[in-house]
C-alpha cells in the first residue's frame, strides 16, 4: 500500500522516507507457493555496519491478541509499558580488535530503568570512544519519525521496530578544524603511549615506526576528522620513546600545525591534552554528514486507526530522552 504506484496519500508517501525500499514480492524457484517481500538491504552502503534493532511502543501485542498471547508478551519484558522500547539485539564493530561484539534479545530484556542508558550507549562505543556523532544523527532521524507519528491518525504499530545502522570504520566526512571537539579521556587511556609502537590508523593517516629508538611519526593529513581510533600494540619492554606529531589542516582560515616532540615520561601530563587535539571525534552538533540510517521495520501488526499511536509516540520520546542523556554525559 505504501509503495503502490497509485498512492496519493501524503501520510503514506512521507512514510516511504522511513522504511526500507520495497521491490515487490519474490518466490523461490524451489517453493513457488511461498511469497516474500523483497526489501532494501539498509546496510549495503556501509563498510563496517553497526546494527541495532529496537522494538518501539508500550505494547508488543496487537488489539486482537488473545489473553494467552498478551501474557506471553508482557512476561518477556514487563518494563515495556514503562520504558516504551526494548533492545532486541545489536552488533557493534570494535576498532580495537577489528571484530564485532553481538548482543541478543536477552541482553535487552536484562536492562532496567537504571541501566537502559548504559545498555544503549554500548551500541555507540567502538572500544575507544563514544561515537557521539552517531548518537546525534540518530536523534535527528528519530525526531523526524516522531513528527510523522504526531501528524497522522490512520495507522497504529505494534511489535514494530526501528533499525539503527551506522558506519563503524573510520570513514567520517572531513570537517573544518573549528568543528572538531576534543576526544573523551577514555579515547586516549592513561599510559596508552607507554609501549613504544602504539598507533595504527585507517588509510587516512600514515604511521612510521623506526626500529632503533621506538620513535613514531604520525602524519595526519587534512582528513583530520576521518579517524576515531588508536590501536594499542605493547612492546615487551618499555622504551624512553619520543613521539613526533605533525598535524595539518589545510582548510582556509583554519590552519593548525604542530610538530612537537614529547618525551615519554611526560605522557601522563602535558601530552594527553596535546593528543586530545589530534585523536578527536565529531561533535554532537555535526548531525548531517554522519553515515547513519534509522528505518522502521517489521509490520506484521499494523492496524487502521482514527487516533494517534500514543504507545509508539511514548516509546520514541523516551528513546530520544535516553539518547540525549547519553550525549549530555
Amino acid at each position: 500500500q505504501v509503495y503502490d504506484s497509485d498512492c496519493s496519500d501524503n501520510v503514506l508517501l512521507e512514510l516511504r522516507e522511513y522504511l526500507p525500499k520495497y521491490f515487490g514480492v519474490w518466490s523461490p524457484p524451489t517453493a513457488p507457493n511461498d511469497t516474500y517481500l523483497k526489501l532494501e538491504d539498509v546496510t549495503r552502503k556501509f563498510n563496517k555496519p553497526c546494527i541495532m534493532d529496537v522494538k518501539i511502543g508500550q505494547k508488543s501485542y496487537d488489539p486482537y491478541a488473545s489473553a494467552e498471547k498478551i501474557q506471553q508478551q508482557v512476561s518477556k519484558y514487563p518494563l515495556m509499558e514503562e520504558i516504551g522500547f526494548l533492545v532486541l539485539g545489536m552488533r557493534v564493530y570494535h576498532l580495537s580488535s577489528d571484530s564485532y561484539e553481538t548482543q541478543n534479545q536477552h541482553y535487552g530484556r536484562s536492562l532496567t530503568k537504571e541501566t537502559v542508558k548504559d545498555g544503549i550507549s554500548k551500541f555507540f562505543h567502538n572500544g575507544y570512544c563514544l561515537r557521539k556523532d552517531a548518537v546525534a544523527a540518530s536523534i535527528q532521524k528519530i525526531e523526524k519519525i516522531l513528527a510523522w507519528f504526531e501528524g497522522q491518525k490512520q495507522l497504529n504499530f505494534y511489535a514494530s521496530s526501528l533499525l539503527f545502522v551506522y558506519e563503524g570504520s573510520c570513514q567520517a566526512p572531513t570537517l573544518r578544524l573549528s568543528d572538531v571537539t576534543l576526544a573523551e579521556k577514555r579515547g586516549v587511556p592513561r599510559g596508552l603511549l607507554s609501549g613504544g609502537d602504539i598507533l595504527e590508523y585507517n588509510n587516512n593517516i600514515h604511521v612510521i615506526n623506526s626500529t632503533e629508538n621506538g620513535k613514531i611519526e604520525a602524519s595526519v593529513g587534512k582528513g583530520l576528522s576521518k579517524f576515531y581510533a588508536l590501536h594499542k600494540k605493547a612492546y615487551p619492554k618499555r622504551h624512553h620513546s619520543q613521539i613526533s606529531l605533525k598535524v595539518e589542516n589545510l582548510e582556509q582560515g583554519n590552519v593548525w600545525k604542530s610538530s612537537t616532540c614529547m618525551a615519554q615520561e611526560h605522557l601522563n601530563g602535558n601530552v594527553i591534552p596535546q593528543l586530545e587535539k589530534v585523536f578527536c571525534h565529531m561533535p554532537a552538533e555535526t548531525k548531517e554528514g554522519c553515515s547513519v540510517e534509522v528505518r522502521m521495520i517489521d509490520f506484521a501488526h499494523v492496524f487502521p486507526s482514527n487516533t494517534k499511536d500514543e504507545g509508539y509516540i511514548y516509546g520514541l520520546k523516551n528513546l530520544i530522552t535516553v539518547l540525549k542523556n547519553i550525549l549530555d554525559n
